[in-house]
């Protein structure tokens, strides 16, 4: 009974043409985090090291005339 309620509170906010719409969204977000979780397990090797930064070169100093 209380399912019914909700499914009626859902359709009225909503609306009947929007439901299939956030429907497909959710399960495409389901998926990509399925695939990315799989994606991490799958994947072993670690990421590569950052580039060493240069050393910052000091800043010439104007002459004054």
């Amino acid at each position: 009974m209380h399912l019914l309620i909700v499914a009626i509170v859902i359709l009225v906010l909503f609306g009947g043409r929007k439901i299939p719409e956030l429907m497909r969204g959710l399960g495409e977000g389901v998926r990509g985090f399925k695939e990315g979780m799989s994606g991490a397990q799958a994947s072993s090797t670690p990421p590569p090291a950052p580039p060493v930064a240069a050393p910052a070169e000091k800043p010439s100093e104007e002459k004054k005339a």
